[in-house]
């Protein structure tokens, strides 16, 4: 009698979490999607801010510190190989713990590296100020992406999502706004690169008492926790509607929990391997080419033009933002839910192939200034409006939710491996193969993100996370072995 009890009472409360999540993916947006959606997305605008502004800094350095190209090449990188680390660590501990938990941490920890780069004595200081930044900013990849998705309804989980992600357009822009001010200011250089480093601050801790308001999402504390209460409380909370909460009993359902698991359950998966390959290796091509190129922009700027100064190289990028860059996040934003993320990031990784390609084959094109502006801008466009997105969303949708953060850390430390190892080497590329060659690896480069695309992912749009990750069979799968 007590065991048909039992399994009257976790069938029931099943279905009551299994009707939760039904709510939650059928809801209209809220303010609290947009809410979730500004909090996390600020995370972005600051590493975008600082993966722009490093370039400008070491710029000014370079004659201060009489740097060599082999330390500008590891002071712009150092911050990525951090964030490789963060991202798996902090990943991690959001599966581990929770993602609220961790969720503002990420934040403190970026802050306390921004304000300490900009009182570096020396370059060994700089560097270790630079790694702990970067732990900071590759944490709040896998809890921003992951928070938003299991918050997020099915119809606009894409744009959410990538809204999130497309902060960083604004701090692409933001960034050599904050650089033509200081250097046109008057100030003494010493003091305008400290500047622009301790800025990167501001952002983070303007949103870090915001972040510490959102609640644990309903997902994770029904997996992992078994409390339909609170989930249902939650989801009543983000859509709005009282009556939520009274479908669900206020018990909790012990037997509805899920197994922690750690990364190895993903290599020991057929399918959660063959796109933990496709997230993490399609992350990891693209960030070469992209952090490459962005990171090393005032060096390709003064490849084009050797005799144009600072400020103007800066106009040329803020354009390229501006037309090409800031376009192509707001058209994935108002696209990725219809055309699907398969087709954005496949067309996307194509026709930066092709820019690459046609800057690489013609080499007398990388000395004339519009036609290489046009071709450079080209490939901006399609890498936002393509897999600088998906490469983000793709990995917070396709894992059940008691690896989801864990393996979306792995996913983007593997990219930021990446964008460690296209910031170290573009510089060298540039020096030794000039333009025309450094273009022409990242062509190489991207032409393989498509064809990795093509043979390992699959399309997750109109789903819902638990039909991608096929995570009620995952639940039934350890109910039956219990």
């Amino acid at each position: 009698m007590i065991v048909e009890d039992n399994i009257e009472e976790t069938t029931t409360s099943h279905a009551h979490a299994k009707a939760v999540l039904e709510e939650l993916d059928n809801s209209p947006i809220s303010g609290f999607h947009w809410k979730a959606m500004i909090t996390s997305g600020m995370g972005f605008f600051t590493d975008a801010y600082d993966l722009f502004i490093i370039g400008v800094a070491l710029a000014i350095l370079t004659p201060l510190w009489n740097l060599s190209s082999f330390e500008v090449g590891l002071v712009g990188s150092t911050s990525l190989f951090a964030a490789a680390l963060g991202s798996y660590l902090f990943g991690w501990l959001a599966d581990r713990i929770g993602r609220h938990t961790i969720y503002g941490m990420t934040l403190v920890v970026l802050a306390i590296g921004a304000i300490l780069s900009a009182f570096s004595p020396n370059i060994i200081s700089l560097l270790i100020f630079r790694f702990i930044l970067g732990l900071g900013i590759g944490g709040d990849y896998p809890l921003s992406a992951t928070l938003m998705s299991e918050y997020a309804n099915r119809r606009d989980r894409g744009k959410l999502i990538t809204m999130v992600f497309s902060m960083q357009g604004l701090g692409l822009v933001v960034g050599p706004l904050v650089a033509l001010g200081l250097l046109l200011s008057g100030l003494n250089h010493d003091l305008v690169w400290r500047l622009m480093l301790a800025l990167g601050a501001v952002p983070a801790l303007a949103t870090f008492y915001l972040r510490r308001q959102i609640a644990e999402t309903p997902r994770f504390a029904l997996a992992m926790h078994g409390d339909v209460e609170a989930a249902s409380n939650t989801v009543a909370m983000v859509t709005k509607n009282g009556n939520a909460k009274k479908v669900v009993s206020t018990k909790k359902g012990e037997q509805s929990k899920q197994p922690k698991k750690s990364w190895a359950y993903l290599l020991l998966t057929p399918r959660y391997l063959r796109w933990i390959i496709g997230t993490a290796g399609t992350w990891f091509l693209l960030d070469i080419a992209y952090y490459g190129t962005t990171i090393s922009s005032p060096l390709v700027l003064k490849s084009l033009n050797p005799h144009s100064e600072l400020v103007p190289n800066m106009l040329y990028t803020l354009l390229i933002f501006v037309v090409a860059a800031l376009p192509g996040y707001i058209l994935s934003a108002l696209t990725i839910d219809r055309l699907g993320r398969k087709w954005i990031q496949c067309v996307g990784f194509g026709m930066m192939a092709l820019a690459y390609a046609v800057l690489a084959l013609f080499p007398g094109l990388t000395t004339m200034v519009v036609p290489f502006l046009l071709l450079y801008g080209m490939s901006y466009f399609f890498t936002e409006f393509g897999p600088n997105v998906t490469t983000f969303v793709y990995p917070a949708e396709v894992f059940p939710v008691m690896v989801r953060s864990t393996a979306h850390g792995i996913a983007a430390g593997l990219g930021k491996i990446g964008a460690f190892l296209g910031a170290l080497l573009f510089p060298y590329l540039l020096s030794v193969f000039h333009l025309p060659g450094a273009m022409g690896v990242a062509a190489i480069v991207s032409g393989a993100g498509l064809i990795l695309t093509l043979v390992t992912l699959p399309e997750t749009s109109q789903r819902s996370l638990e039909e991608i990750s096929d995570e009620h069979a995952v639940m039934a799968q350890h109910k039956a072995s219990a």
